[in-house]
């Protein structure tokens, strides 16, 4: 019998995360090769994981809501084949971290049959990039290594280790990757900790309740003095990490989508000087042409509404002016001009802003560009937009007017020349005819980035839009 490792894969999107959302399977139950294990959620996507071989689930080494790094380690399997090579002997990864870290030179902590891992999804994980990352020789990192060499300054942590009688004087306490962080986050030597979990491991809760006792003097026992010290130093960090939520503040941890999110709202802000401008138009003739589109036998079925006509708009303005459809290579120095329009959506989910995109959309038919548009939507919101979905987009079209608003300055999407947000359409009063009447309304604004779209070029696009919308005859007319 021999125990195989599945690891974190790359799911196709160069990614050095993922969050394991939620397991399938427990520890015990029978597995088959190609059957989901679990469902991880890796930049903005939440991707099923399937299994690429047969057996019996040995362990689970990380919880549900545990970010794991690519190549890492996530189930070990009992399976019943004699592979060449020898056999991985590891439960979890804190065993196999406390196995290296007794014998080092020993050649069965990594697979040598194996040079690229079948994992079913994305391009697998090559041998070189599952290594873990070096540690850094730190003083409470070399103590609880056991590796001190004479000229270590950790040396003065030893009368520590005699008071905990569940980590053996020598060993590397057992703990996973997680759980080693947030004790070094809090400044909590690992060896001072009771552990509770099965086989010794270390747990969250043991950490912070080391934390919380670190953080009262008269709790923490006279042999570990020089812990409570270190922790008293640090009080401050350990409070704000331990208490999440009080009366007065919740903290929520940023991971996932918004973390995904964050990065690339940033990035775009401070790396594409970013211009908006405004135009507020009379859609009155659009609304109407969507009421007689929806009436039309020849589209029964498929969905009609205001962003389909405001994406067709999108897609006559890029014919009509081009060079807005690009993209800035900083390494080659040079603007990309595309020939396609992979035209994005914003689209609102519960696990947060996601922008996929429909490819070769100036190629697609109406009734084409209508199913493409709801499957998209449909997708997003369910989670299960493939990261290939949200990759190589050129232009964005946000809907900020489904909540009420009237116009917004959006942040381009990264690696995308412009974003359309489209505003709420209201009922206003308008010159129509040399009189006032009631008409729909609408403001768009257009963000673009400054080095790729100049002022005048921003403008004709813009207005080519707002133009196709006031009178949508353009749509045939400008094709």
């Amino acid at each position: 019998m021999t125990i195989r490792e599945f690891k974190m894969p790359d799911v196709g999107e160069g990614l050095t995360e993922a969050e394991i959302l939620k397991w399938y399977v427990q520890p015990g139950d029978t597995v088959t090769d190609g059957q989901v294990v679990c469902e991880v959620e890796t930049a903005k996507a939440a991707v099923e994981l399937p299994i690429p071989f047969d057996g019996v689930v040995h362990a689970l080494l990380f919880e549900e809501g545990t970010t794991v790094d690519v190549g890492q380690v996530i189930i070990s399997v009992q399976t019943g084949d004699a592979g060449a090579g020898a056999p991985v002997q590891t439960a979890a990864a804190p065993v196999a971290e406390a196995a290296a870290a007794a014998a080092p030179a020993a050649p069965a902590e990594e697979p040598v049959a194996e040079a690229r891992q079948p994992v079913l999804v994305g391009y697998g994980v090559s041998t070189a990039s599952t290594k873990r990352r070096p540690r850094k020789a730190t003083a409470a990192t070399a103590a609880q290594n056991g590796t001190a060499a004479p000229a270590a300054p950790a040396a003065p942590a030893a009368p520590v280790l005699p008071a905990v009688p569940a980590q053996p004087t020598g060993e590397r306490p057992l703990a996973k990757p997680p759980v080693r962080k947030l004790a070094k986050d809090l400044g909590i030597d690992l060896a001072s900790v009771v552990p509770t979990g099965d086989g010794g491991v270390v747990t969250r809760e043991d950490v912070h309740a080391a934390a919380a006792a670190a953080s009262a003097p008269q709790a923490v026992p006279a042999a570990a003095a020089p812990v409570a010290a270190q922790a008293q130093a640090q009080a401050p960090v350990a409070e704000a990490a331990v208490t999440e939520t009080s009366a007065r503040e919740t903290r929520i941890p940023v991971k996932g989508v918004r973390k995904v999110t964050a990065q690339a709202m940033v990035g775009s802000a401070f790396t594409a000087p970013h211009v908006t401008e405004f135009i507020t138009l009379d859609v009155t003739r659009t609304m109407k042409l969507v009421q007689e589109l929806k009436d039309d036998p020849d589209l029964a079925g498929l969905r009609i509404n205001p962003l389909l006509l405001i994406a067709k708009a999108v897609l006559v303005a890029i014919r009509r002016n081009p060079d807005v459809n690009a993209s800035w290579d900083e390494a080659a120095q040079e603007i990309v001009l595309k020939h396609y329009v992979n035209l994005g959506i914003a689209a609102a989910t519960p696990r947060g802003l996601i922008v996929p995109n429909i490819k070769d959309a100036h190629a697609k038919t109406l009734g084409e560009l209508s199913e493409s548009l709801s499957s998209l939507v449909a997708t997003a919101r369910d989670g299960k937009t493939s990261p290939a979905d949200m990759q190589n987009g050129t232009i964005t079209i946000t809907n900020v007017g489904v909540f009420g608003v009237d116009t917004g300055t959006p942040i381009l999407n990264p690696g995308e020349s412009a974003i359309l947000a489209v505003g709420a359409i209201k009922l206003q009063p308008w010159v129509h005819k040399g009189k006032v009447k009631p008409r729909q309304v609408t403001t768009l604004a257009l963000s673009f980035d400054h080095r790729l779209i100049d002022g005048e070029l921003g403008s004709k696009f813009l207005a080519d839009i707002a133009a196709v919308l006031e009178h949508p005859r353009r749509l045939i007319t400008w094709s």
